[in-house]
């Protein structure tokens, strides 16, 4: 029999129950042991799902309170030596390396691959000494075992958390393998003891150009670790990986998953002389997107492996399921059609179950679900809003003129001088400011219809009223209006957008406790009418500072939503590029003179095998100059990128001309900004020296000394001064004592410069 299984599932709750546990606990008014509870409940519930959907194991290791690399982390008691914990890592030493302390900032933050989830980066050096932590994954496997449950445990693999960890100057990362595949040995021989089926262990790395010393010790690796005596099942993901199909089939392991979503070629490669003794995990069904599978589709590519494989096949999603929203069922505002489209993470459980069903018992078992998948699909492919004449037609007509600016930067950055009048190391901040209990209020009330549109216009006018106030009396330079009407940087503007449809539940998990709710592109995109103009105007209207107006850019807009998966993403992006450029258009002509548009996701978007970065870089850049080139050279353009290496891709960042760059760099303390200054970035920048993801307010001194590193970097005429990102999710208190303190250091620094009065 065919065996259906996940790599992983979403572990939020599908109203984000995980979150409000969490952040109920670090206000302190959830216990620890509730905490624990509330997480016990929820894995029991996804556990159960598992079952009913039909699969034969359920997976247990994929739930983590902030991410699962840093469980990996606590699991091997791995913590850096600055936080001075014991050697036994316990739930409040793993809020404070994700969140801070006074003492010391958190670990750094890292997008997982190309996509919006975030890991925690291990901090590894000469004094890490790995070893099992069992107050760290073996509860939850007691738990599934009480609920009668097979399991199978999943795990990050040691060469994958070796190759994202940070390690400390001159330190060579393998040679810490040893020490740490002794802890997972111990942690393999107690799990076959205690009668788990399987071990799934998740390297993902195998999907990047990995350097020969890497690869050649996979085999050193897996033989030892197959020594513990516990089933492996090797999971890659997001890539192919059948260049290395010939030492794979060899490695000493029982299993292997192929994404099959993202690199369906790769198959032939495996299917090829599979040896007899090792199962082959198929991952069939999208991880990534929340789309309907064709199910006849993927049957009829199952079928040849089926009949190659027999009970050696498995089937699966391509990666976890973390990446898609819980629970379809929820969703009861969306158009019936559009819902019929989708599937979230239950419904692909059903869906794996199905095609289990049909490749053991034959597809007219459960030809009625088959028949209505496919006219699912086909309802999609058909409907009106897929294909719009002109934005088609308007795309086809780009011409090189429209992604370049009327004059080169050395020119308008003049023109800018003259018409901003900004002092040295001009302050700002990245554009969101408290999202506080009133302003949810006021748009729940609003979207409930007990809030009248004149009234929510009022309430959020004098929350960008109280904003531009407080950035006044902080002494910041250029002033942003607070983003009070904004629920989410994309989701606002996909709201405003056609092709654009936004579901009530559909959360995801970005990092921690922080969700969003990414919209679904299901059609041509384009702007009925101006978005942020009136906000940016009125605010505009409150001080005589410059007033940004911020925007999301088409890079964004694209990789934080989920994209249809029907067109090119290069063809999204010039059709979202074209309705963002009109937005900035307009912007300027009501009189907004700096105008940023936020592209974190530029480098998320790269692809994984560098023989394919020149051409999305291309495009990316050029969807990016689209957008901005439409003003003229006194308009300044800003853009802001964060939690990203950009070391790599840094000619492509400078091809996007931005007259000023913003960055999260105060985690690392400038160690970002070394490369800009080793490639000579010509063009203005504002490394952050707040870290807006922690509670943590930072010294007056510790800004200074950031911005004392940055100047060796950077010019004093080209560096501004900013946090690291928006300040959303803090709370008016934080804010105004870290902002007093930046604009504090940045006046020292400004009373210092040469020439200064």
């Amino acid at each position: 029999m065919t065996v259906a299984h996940i790599l992983g599932f979403p572990r939020i709750g599908a109203r984000r129950e995980l979150k409000t546990a969490v952040e109920a606990h670090w206000k302190g008014s959830l216990p620890a042991a509730s905490l624990q509870q509330a997480a016990a409940d929820l894995r029991a519930r996804h556990w159960a799902q598992q079952r009913a959907a039909g699969l034969d194991y359920v997976t247990v290791g994929d739930f983590a309170f902030y991410d699962h690399l840093h469980n990996a982390t606590a699991l091997f008691s791995a913590a850096p030596d600055r936080f001075g914990f014991g050697e036994r890592i316990g739930l409040a030493d793993y809020f404070a390396m994700a969140r801070g302390t006074p003492q010391q900032p958190a670990l750094a933050m890292k997008k997982w691959f190309d996509t919006n989830y975030h890991y925690l980066v291990p901090e590894i050096g000469a004094q890490t000494r790995p070893r099992l932590n069992r107050d760290w994954l073996l509860p939850e496997v007691h738990e599934a075992l009480a609920l009668g449950h097979p399991v199978k445990v999943v795990l990050p693999g040691p060469l994958t958390w070796l190759w994202l960890a940070d390690a400390e100057p001159g330190f060579d990362k393998l040679s810490l393998l040893s020490l740490l595949l002794n802890a997972y040995f111990a942690l393999l021989a107690e799990l076959r003891q205690l009668g788990v089926a399987w071990v799934q262990i998740d390297e993902p790395i195998l999907s990047l150009d990995l350097p020969a010393a890497w690869l050649a010790v996979y085999p050193t690796v897996y033989r030892e670790l197959a020594g513990a005596g516990a089933p492996l099942l090797l999971a890659s993901y997001f890539g192919a990986v059948d260049a290395h199909a010939g030492w794979l089939k060899d490695l000493p392991i029982a299993g292997l998953h192929l994404d099959l979503v993202r690199a369906p070629q790769q198959l032939d490669a495996f299917l090829d002389g599979w040896p007899q003794d090792k199962i082959l995990s198929l991952g069939v069904v999208d991880g990534r997107n929340p789309w309907r599978t064709d199910l006849v589709a993927v049957l009829g590519r199952l079928n040849r492996a089926h009949t190659a494989l027999g009970e050696r096949l498995w089937v699966s999603a391509s990666c976890s399921l973390l990446h898609v929203p819980v629970d379809l069922a929820q969703e009861r505002k969306l158009a019936p059609e559009l819902r019929r489209w989708l599937a979230f993470a239950v419904q692909k459980l059903d869906e794996i179950g199905l095609l289990k069903r049909a490749l053991d018992h034959g597809p007219d078992a459960v030809w009625k679900a088959l028949d209505e998948a496919s006219r699912a699909v086909e309802s999609r492919r058909s409907a009106a809003s897929s294909c719009v004449p002109a934005v088609r037609a308007r795309v086809a007509a780009l011409t090189e003129a429209d992604a370049c600016r009327e004059s080169p930067f050395g020119q308008r950055i003049q023109a800018q001088r003259q018409a901003l009048k900004l002092p040295p190391l001009p302050t700002t901040t990245i554009g969101s400011f408290p999202q506080t209990a009133e302003i949810r209020a006021a748009r729940a009330a609003f979207k409930a219809g007990t809030l009248d549109e004149a009234g929510y216009r009022s309430a959020m006018e004098a929350e960008i009223a109280h904003a531009v106030r407080q950035q006044e009396a902080l002494g910041l330079d250029v002033l942003v209006h607070g983003e009070a009407e904004r629920n989410d940087m994309v989701e606002y503007f996909g709201e405003q957008l056609a092709g654009y449809a936004f579901t009530e539940f559909g959360w995801v998990q970005s990092y921690g406790s922080r969700c969003v709710k990414p919209p679904i592109i299901h059609g041509d995109v384009w702007r009925p009418q101006p978005m942020t103009v009136a906000w940016s105007r009125y605010a505009q209207s409150l001080t005589d500072k410059p007033m940004k107006g911020m925007l999301s850019g088409p890079l964004t807009m694209l990789f934080w939503s989920f994209v249809r998966d029907d067109l090119p993403k290069r063809e999204v992006a010039l059709q979202l590029a074209l309705a963002l450029r009109d937005e900035v258009c307009d912007l300027e002509a009501a009189g907004i003179q700096v105008i940023q548009i936020d592209e974190p996701t530029i480098r998320e978007g790269l692809p994984l095998k560098r023989a394919d970065w020149p051409a999305y870089l291309d495009w990316a850049v050029q969807a990016f100059r689209i957008t901005a080139s439409g003003v003229r050279a006194e308009t300044q353009i800003h853009t802001h990128m964060c939690y990203s290496e950009f070391n790599d891709i840094l000619p492509a960042i400078a091809a996007l001309d931005a007259d000023v760059i913003t960055i999260e760099t105060s985690r690392a303390r400038m160690k970002l900004l070394d490369a800009f200054g080793d490639f000579q970035y010509p063009n203005d920048i504002g490394p952050g020296v707040y870290d807006i993801h922690s509670p943590r307010i930072p010294a007056r001194e510790e800004m200074h000394d950031l911005l004392q590193r940055a100047l060796a970097v950077v010019p004093a005429e080209r560096l501004w001064v900013n946090p690291d990102c928006g300040l959303k999710t803090r709370s008016w208190p934080e804010v105004e004592a870290a902002l007093s303190q930046m604009v504090a250091a940045a006046r020292e620094l400004r009373a210092a410069l040469p020439g200064a009065a």
